[in-house]
């Protein structure tokens, strides 16, 4: 069976997002469709507002102590992840309503459901690079990244006006926006998690850049159509 995985960022869970309830309604939408087309689906949450209120929570009495924060951000995604899954089986979806709690147990729900809804897994990487290691895991041919941002830009292009949109570039392209892979703070929210930049070069695996509020630019990537967003490949 054809698979697809994705990352559904925080972000897009949060109160600032319009209209978020009818966000995770057209989302349980999109994935019926997904499914109904022939594909397996894993979807990877990731700890948004929660997370990081959490961390700056326990900052003053744990201080930088990064895996200890991480900690308290896995368990933000894994409430996030709850939600979806909730949501997407009340929807009349065929997903596992346990939470995965790493790439192993998320592959053995995968032979059983047609959706496995997880969040982060161990301290040192977000869930970025969850995503890209269970899809690699699946055998996907594409992790797909669906953010709060439409593509992948050479900078912050809210500091930065000059900052140069890709619509496509290579792994080696990204890590040089992106940096070194490496685990640098807990609650990170950089458009991609480099770790998971340099997994899916190391792996061949192609990614691609949505913005995930636009619940059509991720229904085309989910179903390999064309959309608008950045492909990253070679």
């Amino acid at each position: 069976m054809r698979t697809r995985v994705a990352t559904l960022g925080g972000s897009l869970l949060r109160p600032e997002v319009e209209n978020r309830h009818a966000w995770l309604e057209a989302l349980c939408t999109v994935v019926e469709e997904v499914v109904s087309s022939g594909f397996r689906l894993a979807l990877v949450v990731g700890g948004g507002a929660p997370a990081r209120e959490g961390i700056e929570l326990a900052k003053p009495m744990i201080g930088n102590d990064v895996d200890a924060l991480d900690r308290i951000g896995i368990a933000a995604t894994r409430l996030n992840a709850t939600i979806v899954a909730e949501a997407l089986r009340f929807a009349g979806n065929n997903v596992s309503t346990s939470i995965p709690i790493n790439i192993e147990e998320a592959a053995e729900h995968a032979q059983n459901h047609s959706i496995v809804v997880m969040g982060g897994t161990t301290p040192g990487h977000t869930t970025d690079a969850v995503a890209i290691r269970l899809a690699k895991r699946l055998g996907a041919e594409r992790c797909i990244i669906a953010t709060n941002v439409g593509h992948v830009f050479s900078s912050d292009p809210r500091s930065n006006p000059d900052a140069v949109k890709f619509e496509h570039m290579t792994h080696d392209q990204l890590l040089e926006v992106v940096g070194p892979a490496e685990h640098r703070n807990a609650g990170g929210s950089g458009v991609i998690d480099p770790i998971g930049a340099d997994v899916a070069r190391n792996a061949g695996l192609n990614l691609a850049v949505v913005d995930g509020r636009d619940m059509e630019r991720l229904r085309a990537a989910l179903k390999g159509e064309s959309f608008e967003g950045t492909n990253i490949e070679g």
